[in-house]
């Protein structure tokens, strides 16, 4: 754990609808950038959805409406950056609301920042996630293992985040075009591990990889 640096507040919601986290999100942020609450990272998991984002494409989604209803699956047009993301149980979502001011105004650095602390987190379990050129989130030979969609607010205040594939059920995934990549598999920790693995046994490295890439301190609350 870093010593001084900012204050991180970690909230662990367990499983959110995602129209609920959204709303949250919009609270924080508003929050945040009137000073009245230190950095937040939200961690949870979603009922079944799938989000577009502001460059999602139509033809991503590979099912109809009544197809998505009877599977349950529910649908969000987000303002976050990137493509059509799937999200569900067994997949840790993370939503950092962080102000980048002063020094780190800088999307790009912002996404590598996400990046690197999905990568420090998986080196606790022994698998080494790197990133692709030309695309954002967080590989390994087997396939995608992380994606990252992000918004920057006025004031250079984040929401949206990330989603790391800890165990869900990967058939999901193939009712969408994920992230628009159509020539590469998603896979999942437990898939590299062969072993089930709850979202509760990755948090804990989750929080140490945000405290050591953006030099905060945590404390959940």
């Amino acid at each position: 754990m870093p010593e001084g640096g900012r204050r991180l507040e970690v909230r662990l919601l367990g499983t959110l609808p995602y129209g609920e986290g959204l709303s949250l999100q919009e609270d924080l942020v508003r929050q945040r950038r009137a000073g009245e609450i230190p950095d937040q990272l939200l961690l949870l998991e979603h009922p079944h959805v799938i989000t577009f984002g502001t460059s999602a494409r139509e033809e991503n989604l590979l099912l109809t409406a009544s197809e998505m209803e009877a599977r349950g699956i529910h649908r969000f047009d987000v303002g976050r950056g990137g493509d059509i993301t799937y999200h569900g149980p067994g997949q840790l979502v993370g939503y950092p609301v962080l102000d980048l001011k002063p020094d780190r105004r800088d999307l790009h650095r912002y996404l590598r920042d996400l990046e690197e602390a999905l990568i420090l987190a998986l080196r606790s379990f022994g698998i080494s996630g790197g990133r692709e050129e030309g695309l954002t989130g967080v590989w390994v030979p087997q396939g995608k293992l992380a994606a990252i969609g992000v918004r920057v607010s006025s004031g250079w205040i984040t929401s949206h985040g990330f989603a790391l594939n800890v165990d869900p059920d990967l058939s999901f995934f193939s009712n969408i075009v994920p992230c628009g990549i159509r020539d590469r598999p998603v896979t999942s920790l437990g898939r590299l591990l062969e072993r089930p693995v709850p979202v509760t046994e990755v948090i804990p490295a989750v929080i140490r990889g945000f405290e050591d890439t953006f030099d905060h301190t945590a404390s959940v609350a």
